[in-house]
């Protein structure tokens, strides 16, 4: 996740396709030089609750937890290649609510591979879908992503990627449905973490949906050519606990 959408999507979540220094994937401004980028990556280093993380499933606890109520709204396709994913803005409207605090979605974005891993197994692509409540928190649901049939809603927007980086273009003539893009079991795991991208800002609620959904290869193919890898190794527990909704 970018911050407020994983500065990278996260981060673009609040300025669509700003970010405040070159960071990377790889070599020297890769992951682990991340807080040598800048003095504000700071976090990405001494943090104690960072993501992505590696959720092993024999050390979940089962808890309680309320589902989480998914109103989202058909919305037009906004996207931006903000030179470290694919992301699409959703416009005001949808939101969840998980207990009794709402989350406004503010958008969703892509990394090659998942950066959470399920007992060590990274799936292909996973979608993080960030959102914002009103008292500034953000909360971020991961839908994993396996090989598999074609999702059309992935369709529509891999078939309009940007020409350009750093540009929001908006297409006219099409919607995005984001219920599409959610399984019909929506238990998830859930854990305190971090943006996944610099500044790597601690306080994100995360909730990762226990089914994924599925993708075409061509699909998977399709993000490859644009963002061959785009994900942050996993990160020390230190011992957080991740719970799994019943």
């Amino acid at each position: 996740m970018l911050p407020a959408a994983g500065f990278c999507a996260e981060t673009a979540a609040a300025h669509p396709g700003k970010h405040p220094a070159h960071w990377t994937y790889s070599g020297v401004t890769g992951p682990a030089k991340w807080a040598s980028v800048d003095e504000k990556f700071g976090t990405c280093a001494m943090g104690q609750t960072q993501s992505p993380i590696d959720i092993r499933t024999t050390d979940v606890q089962s808890a309680a937890l309320p589902a989480i109520s998914f109103d989202y709204k058909p919305a037009p396709l906004k996207i931006i290649d903000n030179g470290h994913t694919v992301q699409v803005n959703i416009a005001p409207g949808s939101s969840i609510t998980v207990g009794d605090k709402r989350y406004e979605l503010l958008q969703f974005h892509f990394h090659k591979p998942s950066e959470e891993r399920v007992n060590g197994k990274a799936y292909p692509l996973v979608a993080h879908l960030v959102h914002k409540s009103e008292d500034g928190k953000l909360a971020v649901v991961a839908v994993l992503m396996d090989k598999g049939a074609r999702l059309p809603l992935i369709q529509a927007v891999f078939d309009n990627l940007p020409k350009a980086k750093e540009q929001e273009a908006s297409v006219a003539g099409i919607g995005i449905d984001l219920n599409a893009l959610l399984p019909d079991n929506r238990a998830y795991y859930s854990f305190t973490g971090s943006l996944t991208t610099p500044p790597c800002s601690e306080g994100v609620s995360w909730f990762v949906l226990k089914t994924p959904v599925q993708v075409s290869a061509e699909q998977i193919a399709r993000f490859g050519h644009v963002y061959a890898m785009n994900a942050r190794p996993v990160q020390p527990l230190n011992g957080r606990v991740i719970q799994v909704s019943q």
